[in-house]
């Protein structure tokens, strides 16, 4: 049970740390004229991001943790630190693109579009099969990948004029 907790805990600080993150570099980005697009949605997947944790966390509590599953969960994290790390100050959790600026294309955005996204994608559903909740993983995931797919990623490539 113990172990839970503490996965559970690290996502939620994983979570609130990359929020305040998101925040300062939205600030900054405003301030250097970025316009945000696709606002409208950025409550859904808010919503949906809250939803998941609180999903592992009232089921999975107690939990055992399936150790063959935090390997994978482990590259994840690497991988979401690649991003952040390539990214820098133009990381945050909003649509926000400052006029003229060049898109990124080295680090991972070299091989995929989007590798944030995929980052997020296998996430919803190895997280919650840490703790065995093959549901949590399955409901979460295809609502994630719906509203990347028919939301989010075409406003986001709109925004960047890729479509």
């Amino acid at each position: 049970m113990i172990e839970a907790l503490l996965f559970i805990g690290f996502l939620i600080v994983q979570r609130l740390a990359e929020l305040a993150i998101a925040k300062r570099n939205t600030a900054r980005l405003r301030a250097r004229g970025a316009v945000e697009h696709g606002a409208g949605h950025y409550g859904t997947i808010v919503a949906l991001h809250a939803s998941w944790i609180a999903a592992i966390a009232v089921w999975g509590w107690d939990e055992p943790v399936r150790l063959g599953w935090l390997v994978p969960f482990a590259i994840l994290q690497a991988l979401r630190a690649w991003v952040l790390a390539t990214l820098g100050p133009r990381w945050t959790t909003r649509i926000l693109v400052v006029p003229g600026e060049t898109l990124v294309a080295q680090g991972p955005f070299r091989w995929i579009p989007h590798p944030n996204y995929a980052v997020v994608v296998a996430e919803m559903v190895v997280a919650p099969m840490v703790l065995g909740l093959w549901w949590v993983a399955l409901v979460w995931g295809v609502a994630n990948v719906a509203l990347l797919a028919l939301v989010r990623i075409p406003a986001e490539e709109r925004a960047l004029g890729l479509r």
